[in-house]
């Protein structure tokens, strides 16, 4: 949930944080979205393989607290 969420935060057009970025760094949002394109790339195949793979996520609780 909180991957997703931070996506949604970086993502135009509500990303809230990329335009706090943009405005301390006085870089085009554009420009800052074009940058941010294989971030946002490698985020959305995280989150794909953590919500299809529930087996990778669980490793560690079910580790330590078998059912």
């Amino acid at each position: 949930m909180m991957l997703n969420l931070g996506i949604g935060l970086l993502t135009p057009p509500v990303g809230s944080t990329l335009f706090i970025g943009s405005a301390l760094t006085r870089i085009s949002i554009e420009k800052l979205t074009k940058d941010m394109l294989p971030f946002y790339g490698v985020m959305i195949m995280v989150l794909l393989i953590i919500t299809y793979i529930p087996g990778i996520v669980m490793f560690l609780p079910d580790h330590f607290m078998p059912r």
